[in-house]
């Protein structure tokens, strides 16, 4: 039995926690649809019981363990301009295969299902599609000088903590799709002689000083039955490290998160068995307000505490097909109106609640207002995210960018090769190079 089991087991033993489990969480969908909210509350641990039935059970757990929400109107996020225009030209071609997923002949640009049936047996991998194939970047992505802290959460009395054990700071995220652009030239895709549909990588740790050096890149193809080649190199061993697709759902050098959690969901849509479970209000960070992000005193830093709004969205349950995978199912939270990821919950094989991820996001033109970088229109940019370990009280918050970055942007959305996302920084050599 591993450590994480044994120490999971001696928790619930102790009567310290109670483990929320699938059916559970199930039954929470059933309530009735009303909000107990407004705009102006505050909520807090005490008064939790008022958003059970309007966020996941992961959401609500962090909420009895301290983290506040400040309930605002909900404000409606557009698209940006040459995306719904893709959307408007392109949507009415997209099918999906017989074997259910995307038929890559007949998608070309924009959101592939606009439009959702929630009676349609297949309106789970469609909403999973659009997420995909998001509004939120159409070309290029890089994300630069962001930080992470991982640490145990703990308690003296009423007094919450978070005792942080190590503290990341990454140089670059990058991610380069060659389909569905729209905006930085070539338009709508790049030759692709590979048939991939983007590229991603992160490198090179710059802290602590035992991991500096080490990233990853990640390929994923247009193929739905060819497994994403992905790639860790570790300096110290002066080698780079294959992963296999199952162990992508595994944390990493002792923090809470994995890959395929990244964003709220970066897993490959092929291989999930999906179903539609609910089409709800619910509470999101869709407008944040703090930057850098507010950490809640209450709950030690654990989480942030912004601006949370009721909006619809839909609940959309994932279970792997992979042996070896570390979660049993993914329950994800998925904004009816942007199809952003504001949460996922993840549970273990004994069907109990294991992990929580929260996305916190910002809209407006500016990234970061301390920063001269600005965009012609609104646009999403998710400035935190928190990974729990509701079993193990063990966390890890990201903030983008890094919390002592303040002047930074942060995000640069379709910049293209004016911020370094060329096809030479996605191989091996570079990942290599950059690691030195």
């Amino acid at each position: 039995m591993s450590r994480r089991v044994v120490l999971a087991l001696l928790l619930f033993s102790c009567g310290t926690a109670r483990a929320v489990t699938l059916e559970e969480a199930h039954q929470r969908l059933k309530l009735p649809e009303q909000s107990q909210v407004k705009p102006g509350d505050v909520v807090t641990a005490k008064d939790a019981e008022k958003i059970k039935n309007l966020v996941s059970p992961g959401v609500h757990w962090l909420v009895t363990h301290g983290m506040e929400m400040n309930i605002i109107e909900h404000t409606r996020i557009e698209e940006p301009p040459a995306y719904r225009q893709a959307t408007e030209k392109y949507s009415a071609q997209v099918k999906l295969t017989p074997e259910g997923t995307l038929d890559e002949n007949t998608y070309v640009a924009g959101r592939p299902f606009p439009l959702i049936d929630a009676n349609d047996p297949m309106a789970a991998v469609k909403i999973m599609y659009n997420f995909e194939r998001t509004q939120y970047f159409t070309d290029d992505l890089t994300s630069r000088l962001f930080d992470a802290d991982t640490g145990q959460m703990t308690h003296d009395g009423s007094k919450r903590g978070y005792r942080i054990e190590r503290h990341f700071v990454f140089d670059a995220l990058r991610l380069l799709k060659y389909i569905g652009r729209t905006e930085q030239e070539p338009i709508p895709a790049m030759p692709n002689p590979d048939r991939v549909l983007l590229k991603g990588g992160s490198y090179p740790i710059l802290e602590p000083f035992d991991l500096k050096g080490i990233g990853g890149l990640s390929y994923r193809y247009l193929d739905s039955k060819k497994y994403d080649d992905t790639w860790l190199y570790l300096p110290s061993l002066r080698r780079v490290r294959r992963l296999s697709t199952a162990q992508r759902s595994d944390a990493l050098f002792g923090q809470d998160l994995d890959l395929d959690s990244a964003g709220g969901f970066a897993g490959q849509i092929p291989w999930f068995d999906w179903k539609l479970l609910a089409y709800r209000p619910g509470l999101a960070v869709g407008h944040g307000k703090h930057l850098p992000p507010k950490p809640c005193e209450s709950d030690g830093g654990v989480t942030f505490c912004d601006d949370w709004e009721l909006g619809k969205g839909y609940v959309v349950e994932a279970t792997p097909k992979l042996a070896g995978y570390a979660y049993s199912k993914r329950i994800i939270f998925v904004d009816g109106e942007t199809f952003y990821i504001p949460y996922t919950d993840m549970y273990d094989h004994r069907g109990e609640l294991w992990k929580t991820a929260v996305n916190f996001g910002k809209y407006d033109k500016k990234p970061n207002p301390n920063a001269p970088l600005e965009y012609p229109f609104p646009r999403t940019f998710l400035y935190g995210f928190v990974m729990v370990d509701t079993q193990l009280e063990h966390a890890t918050r990201a903030a983008i960018p890094g919390m002592g970055f303040r002047n930074e942007p942060g995000w640069y959305i379709n910049q293209g090769k004016d911020m370094g996302v060329s096809e030479d920084w996605f191989t091996i050599s570079a990942l290599i190079q950059g690691g030195r």
